[in-house]
């Protein structure tokens, strides 16, 4: 397994990046110019993968806490 500095900082980046991820869609659906629904899906489908990854990456490391 990675080593858990490694870790945490993947947990940051993807944190990160799916924070940016709901605020571009949050502008785009709020956006009065017209969205392309296509994009918003597979934005959302970039910000699921990434909620997964964060939710392995605590479990890994909650895992490593306890062991």
């Amino acid at each position: 397994m990675e080593d858990q500095e490694e870790l945490r900082l993947k947990l940051a980046e993807y944190r990160s990046e799916h924070k940016a991820l709901d605020d571009v869609i949050e502008r785009a659906l709020t956006s009065e110019q017209p969205v392309n629904l296509f994009h918003i899906q597979q934005l959302k489908k970039k910000k699921l993968w990434l909620k997964d990854m964060i939710r392995k990456i605590e479990s890994s490391l909650i895992d490593d806490i306890i062991a």
